[in-house]
């Protein structure tokens, strides 16, 4: 019980630095990927905030697995593949050609309507226990990818991977 206060702690306090730092830089521009990138961004922060809330070491942001995320996310969003972790295999094998890595894991989300959806795809990354183990494992790189569609949805997806 003690440890589910103090996970909800943190995440308030995550929520509010997420809130602070918006106030640091009101001007956002209009454009999607923009945007988009933006909260992949914010995602990666948040992350990296509950990591080093658990005495975890932060998780490297990696473009080239990012750029495979942001292309499920985008197919997701598209509606070329259901919201899903389908497809896995073939995203590692593409990765593979990248990066040298030893293991990889995948956390998908979807939201809608909400006004913090990189928030709001952490906190249920976080109340579920496989996707929380994800997070908690011993990656030392991450990528995020964040895709929306005309229904102002967002599609996540963040890969987790091992490389030394």
């Amino acid at each position: 019980m003690a440890r589910k206060i103090a996970r909800l702690l943190i995440f308030c306090l995550v929520i509010f630095w997420l809130d602070c730092s918006k106030d640091s830089n009101p001007v956002q521009s209009s454009a999607p990927t923009t945007n988009e990138q933006a909260i992949a961004q914010q995602t990666h922060d948040l992350i990296n905030v509950y990591r080093l809330s658990q005495e975890l070491p932060a998780l490297t942001f990696n473009n080239d697995v990012a750029n495979v995320a942001l292309e499920h996310s985008r197919n997701m969003a598209a509606g070329r593949v259901p919201f899903s972790h389908d497809g896995f295999d073939q995203r590692m094998s593409t990765l593979a050609k990248k990066i040298k890595f030893n293991t990889a894991a995948e956390n998908v989300a979807f939201n809608q309507g909400y006004q913090d959806p990189a928030a709001i795809a952490v906190e249920g990354w976080l109340m579920s226990t496989g996707h929380l183990a994800n997070i908690t494992s011993d990656f030392d790189v991450t990528g995020i990818g964040v895709a929306t569609n005309e229904k102002k949805g967002y599609y996540f997806t963040q890969i987790f991977v091992k490389t030394n």
